[in-house]
């Protein structure tokens, strides 16, 4: 049996011919490569950068950087076209292994896909900053409650219809786009096959500061993304956003959940800039949500917190506002637990379009919305409930609320109304 090896490379042509050799386990880039063609790393092959984290430039028009099975990448900065995809897996491999990706700055799509041949495996991600990619080319999307979602500029996603095909992850120190610069499609996106089918179990989704724009057309009621998105079929202990999560497009949701998650903790600020975002809206099953910082949205129609299916335990938030027409404040349309907010829930906005499950509706950008088929067991609001529009109401109750306490004024400030 031959020695296993490694390797230290400085050349295009050294890195091809050592990813080609089966027997070098370990290659180390001491200096920047320019013009690499795509490179597809051996099974149980690792690929190393250092503190110096050389730059890989791909050419252009092609995928960069492809995984098999029992791959480590690290200390790296991996550059292709921000469409193309610059860390990627082979699907005709029976299994992913142990893939670790960490230390890494990227230009491109990162995407970790269970489909083809593969039939499970593990994925550890910590520390990597995708500094511009652009997924919307990717037209294979996750389809329910009348949309399609654009995946992420980071992607891991088992895409099996067979229920007994796990990938698990554990995913650190994720941060995307930077303020001004985002991605464009979603942000960070986890996804399972669907409700009945492959699924993605994760212990941890820890995320820096997240900037993203799905560039969909204002207006498209069938489309939407997500700063940090967990779709069907991917159970998460936890989620904690670390640092800002951003949106600009039009149905860009900040935060999304509909898969389940234990507990989703957020402690900086949630912003949406676009029309019909959502600071947060649940589709799946949280346990405990605290958003320890303001939601503040921009857009027509971008609301603050919605629960349209599943059900929330307890969720706790910090201030909610929104700024422009259709903008509802807070809107529940299930049965949840508890909500508490501290320091109160504010609009600006009067009546307006709004995306609601695929559909363009017309909301008034009411503080507090229990609508039909929706309830909550109890409610605190420190802070109180103003609307600034004409003629909105600051609470609107179609549902049911178990126990409510305004802790401050329950005020239209615009008029029209006197009383609740």
């Amino acid at each position: 049996m031959s020695e296993i090896q490694e390797r230290n490379v400085s050349s295009v042509d050294e890195l091809l011919g050592a990813a080609r050799d089966a027997q070098v386990n370990t290659i180390t880039v001491t200096q920047d490569l320019l013009d690499m063609p795509s490179i597809r790393l051996s099974p149980g092959q690792a690929l190393r950068g250092g503190e110096r984290a050389p730059t890989i430039r791909f050419l252009g028009g092609q995928d960069g950087l492809e995984l098999t099975s029992d791959n480590e990448v690290s200390g790296l900065r991996l550059v292709c076209d921000v469409d193309r995809r610059a860390v990627f897996n082979d699907t005709s491999e029976p299994q992913l292994g142990r893939i670790a990706l960490s230390a890494l700055k990227v230009t491109g799509v990162t995407q970790i896909l269970a489909k083809d041949k593969v039939r499970g495996g593990h994925v550890e991600a910590h520390k990597i900053h995708i500094e511009a990619a652009d997924a919307r080319g990717f037209d294979f999307r996750p389809q329910g409650y009348g949309v399609q979602v654009v995946p992420g500029a980071f992607t891991i996603w088992n895409q099996q219809s067979d229920t007994a095909v796990v990938i698990s992850a554990d995913i650190t120190g994720i941060s995307v786009g930077d303020a001004g610069k985002p991605v464009r499609g979603s942000g960070v996106f986890v996804s399972g096959a669907g409700d009945t089918g492959g699924r993605l179990i994760s212990t941890r989704i820890e995320t820096g500061a997240v900037y993203s724009d799905g560039g969909i057309a204002p207006g498209t009621p069938d489309r939407i993304s997500g700063g940090v998105f967990v779709v069907y079929g991917a159970f998460v202990d936890c989620v904690r956003n670390l640092g800002p999560v951003t949106t600009y497009g039009a149905n860009d949701m900040v935060l999304d959940n509909w898969g389940t998650v234990d507990r989703w903790l957020a402690s900086d600020k949630i912003t949406s800039y676009g029309p019909s975002g959502i600071g947060f809206v649940n589709f799946g099953s949280i346990n405990q949500l605290e958003i320890s910082a303001p939601i503040e949205t921009f857009g027509r129609g971008a609301r603050g917190f919605n629960v349209y299916a599943g059900t929330v335990g307890a969720a706790i938030f910090d201030r909610i506002v929104t700024h422009a027409d259709g903008a509802v404040g807070l809107q529940i349309s299930k049965p949840i637990g508890e909500v508490k907010v501290r320091r109160g829930i504010e609009t600006f906005g009067g009546r307006g379009e709004s995306l609601v499950k695929g559909v363009v509706v017309n909301l008034s950008a009411i503080a507090l919305s229990v609508k039909p088929g929706g309830s909550i067991e109890r409610a605190q609001i420190m802070g109180g409930l103003t609307t600034h529009g004409h003629g909105v109401e600051a609470l609107e109750l179609h549902g049911r609320i178990g126990a409510l306490e305004i802790g401050g004024r329950a005020e239209p400030a615009g008029g029209g109304f006197d009383k609740i």
